[in-house]
């Protein structure tokens, strides 16, 4: 059983966060599990135990830990315990790619949804100065799902004035990039990405499936054509536990 000591570190790590306490909880537990510190087959330490250890109510722990009783992570035993029965399943088969071609190609077996689309939208708010808004843009909302399991929420901005030159079906089948990327009179002078971590918000854990402070990956992409016009944004957001970023170093 770990050593059950009040953790000084963890408790000053709870107060820093504004996400709930017993979600905090839940995904240190979680980790503590997929570390093999709370190993399959072991008994973790009581409620009260992990209370004094946190610094928090026994209610906070007893939230945390419905969670991942709900996920199949534990089983608790009246007058027994708490018992460690499975670690949690990442499966990171979705990489997000670092070059221009890899940009461009659809994932495998991936379908996208449109959740929405606003004509006339501004730009919105991007890292750095890497071009000029265009007068108006087309604000598309995609879903992109795998066997039924939603990985990627976007939200994707392109320059009105070459929205006529789409086939409408590429909307559902193609990559924020490939979009633009065949444009007649457009050449995609400049293309950048940002990936930030993050922790998922209540919009976006209900659209993608997952628990509110669950980690996320934001990427922004961004291209510009030869005039130096910013023909398309898009903001991606990526669940955490399918996602990954390999970069070919030499």
């Amino acid at each position: 059983m770990a050593d059950v000591k009040s953790d000084n570190a963890t408790v000053q790590a709870l107060q820093k966060s504004n996400v709930s306490r017993y979600i905090q909880l839940a995904s240190l537990f979680r980790q503590r599990i997929e570390s093999g510190e709370w190993d399959v087959g072991s008994q973790i330490p009581t409620v009260k135990e992990l209370a004094e250890q946190c610094g928090v109510a026994t209610m906070t722990i007893r939230q945390s830990l419905d969670i991942l009783e709900k996920e199949g992570l534990i089983e608790r035993y009246r007058a027994k315990g708490t018992f460690v029965v499975e670690r949690p399943k990442r499966d990171l088969w979705c990489e997000v790619k670092t070059d221009w071609t890899g940009m461009l190609i659809a994932r495998d077996n991936a379908t996208i949804e449109i959740l929405g689309v606003e004509p006339g939208a501004h730009l919105p708010r991007h890292e750095g100065d890497t071009g000029n808004a265009a007068p108006s843009y087309r604000h598309l909302r995609r879903k992109h799902s795998r066997n039924g399991q939603a990985f990627l929420l976007a939200d994707v901005f392109i320059d009105e004035r070459i929205c006529e030159h789409i086939p409408e079906e590429n909307y559902t089948k193609v990559t924020a990039m490939r979009l633009v990327a065949d444009i007649p009179g457009q050449t995609v002078a400049n293309a950048n990405q940002i990936v930030t971590i993050g922790s998922a918000d209540l919009e976006t854990a209900t659209h993608l499936n997952m628990s509110i402070g669950d980690p996320i990956a934001r990427v922004q992409r961004i291209a510009v054509n030869q005039n130096g016009d910013i023909i398309l944004l898009a903001n991606g957001i990526y669940r955490g536990d399918m996602m990954k970023i390999e970069v070919k170093l030499r």
